[in-house]
């Protein structure tokens, strides 16, 4: 049984967030968080949060369907992260003129399976 969590319109760029998700890409669930909590990136808090959703996504399955899912044997099955919308913002330049700002999002999924 997988269970999924997703995080929307984060205010990450995608590339950097993948640098960060290849990091935890088939870990278990434990040794990820431990790994993301020493990791100086900024993209490893959300994507650790996003890991604990995922856990108690897990745990609430277990108990509203009885599945017997063991949450110590969870591990990272899948981590993506797609890009998102992008945010347009104008920066005033010389001359009375503008320059265009593009700041990215990203989307991320987890996706938890037992070993």
């Amino acid at each position: 049984m997988d269970v999924r969590a997703t995080l929307q319109n984060i205010h990450m760029g995608p590339r950097k967030g993948r640098q960060v998700a290849d990091l935890v890409r088939s870990k278990s669930c434990a040794q990820a968080i431990d790994i993301l909590q020493g990791c100086p990136r900024g993209a490893a808090r959300p994507i650790a949060k996003l890991i604990r959703s995922a856990l108690a996504n897990a745990q609430e399955h277990n108990a509203r369907h009885q599945a017997g899912l063991d949450l110590d044997n969870l591990y990272i099955k899948t981590i993506t992260i797609d890009e998102g919308p992008r945010v347009w913002r104008m920066r005033a330049r010389a001359m009375g003129r503008g320059a265009w700002i593009k700041k990215a999002t990203s989307h991320v999924t987890v996706i938890l399976a037992e070993r």
